[in-house]
């Protein structure tokens, strides 16, 4: 499994953290499973390959560092969001971006533009061009702010 398709997969369970009362392990522990990828394999390409021991600790970072970091994460995401309300940004996209500033912050093997064309390729998978757009400039907003860039 290549390090894109594990970033999606982290994505979509930071997603799915704002809808169960599961902690982040927990649902690690249910997701990442043979059976699990078995049942959504039909569903969804995405899950034709179980995470090896590496895509699984790196989904695993990204998952619990976002459920750990999230307060700090949306304070990113509301300062930059530059005339929009915090609910009204698509959760799909808050997912994205939280996952982008989490490897941006405290991930620094990764690059930072790397993190960002990362959440915009996933971005515009699930996003409209626009919100895309906004992803891509609250990204770029906060890389240069927070890290001088």
């Amino acid at each position: 499994m290549v390090r894109s398709t594990a970033r999606e997969i982290a994505v979509r369970l930071s997603y799915e953290l704002s809808f169960t009362d599961l902690r982040a392990e927990a649902l690690l522990d249910q997701t990442l499973t043979p059976d699990y990828f078995r049942n959504l394999v039909q569903e969804d390409a995405l899950y034709a390959e179980l995470p090896g021991e590496k895509q699984s600790a790196y989904i695993r970072k990204l998952v619990c560092g976002v459920a750990e970091h999230g307060a700090e994460l949306d304070s990113y995401i509301e300062k930059y969001a530059v005339g929009w309300k915090f609910e009204r940004i698509p959760l799909v996209a808050s997912a994205i971006m939280r996952v982008a500033m989490y490897e941006i912050l405290y991930m620094p093997e990764i690059p930072n533009a790397a993190a960002i064309n990362e959440a915009v390729e996933i971005a515009k998978k699930y996003e409209d061009e626009k919100v895309v757009a906004f992803l891509n400039g609250i990204l770029g907003s906060f890389v240069r702010q927070e890290c001088g860039e």
